[in-house]
């Protein structure tokens, strides 16, 4: 797709990689706001093209008593918020029909889990709603299969559809990447790789996911290296006690220091 279809959108002249970035979930406005400031004074600064995600709820969770959200319509108003405040597209993640339609009003991409870029009536919902599709590929699903799922929007007469890689699972309890993967599916769509949901380790006995953030610069630098359009990283101030996904989420103070480094490489790659 043209990343020039996302409204806001800037830096795209800059020839770096795009990058989603911001928290696993809307915890409340002032913490929402903090990271946003943050990610854009340092996007401004490198040139990086510069999308803000958060969940506006988390319906995929380990335990019944683990957070969920702050309310769809209040998680949602501050993403628009953030949106109008800072003029940037933004990006939230759907689980059902009715969240494409709802989720729509607000933000600029609609994004599609993981575990559920198989269903159909889903991936159809969020086409039909003329926004940016990002299709997570499934942990379970090769490379070359996303081109289904990218083929579902295009019969929708949506060409905006991004694919995000994000680990494979490996045994029961971690996450591999297949660099291979990438180059496949830019055959057919505009591909993003997930530094951070790639290093999780699932399905933990004490049923709250684990993580390997110590490797989150291994995975963004050889994805970089290979040719990633995007970049897709969730990043916290306080990742110790975010009510959601803290166990892989990057340090805020570490986000400027990784993206200069990241940025130096396409650079370098970019001469070739």
């Amino acid at each position: 797709m043209n990343l020039k279809n996302i409204p806001q959108i800037k830096h795209l002249d800059s020839g770096n990689f795009f990058l989603l970035a911001g928290p696993c979930a809307i915890e409340g406005e002032e913490m929402a706001f903090k990271i946003a400031e943050k990610l854009i004074a340092i996007t401004d600064k490198l040139s990086i093209p510069f999308i803000f995600k958060g969940s506006f709820k988390k319906a995929n969770r380990s335990r019944i008593d683990s957070f969920s959200g702050i309310g769809d319509e209040k998680a949602l108003k501050i993403l628009r918020k953030i949106s109008e405040t800072f003029n940037i597209p933004t990006v939230t993640d759907i689980h059902t029909n009715e969240d494409a339609k709802k989720a729509s009003e607000y933000v600029d991409i609609l994004q599609i889990p993981a575990f559920l870029v198989r269903q159909t009536d889903l991936v159809v919902a969020a086409a039909n709603t003329g926004k940016v599709v990002n299709l997570k590929k499934g942990q379970f699903m090769s490379p070359e299969s996303m081109k289904h799922a990218v083929q579902k929007v295009l019969d929708c007469t949506n060409e905006n559809v991004l694919v995000t890689d994000r680990g494979t699972m490996f045994g029961y309890q971690d996450m591999i990447v297949d660099y291979r993967g990438i180059p496949t599916m830019q055959n057919f769509a505009t591909t993003v790789l997930d530094i951070t949901h790639s290093l999780q380790q699932p399905n933990q006995n004490i049923g709250i996911t684990g993580g390997r953030p110590d490797m989150i610069e291994t995975i963004a630098k050889a994805g970089i290296a290979v040719g990633v359009d995007g970049i897709f990283i969730e990043t916290h101030f306080d990742p110790a006690n975010a009510k959601s996904d803290g166990a892989n989420m990057l340090h805020l103070d570490y986000f400027e220091g990784l993206m200069n480094k990241l940025v130096a490489i396409r650079k370098t790659i970019n001469q070739f």
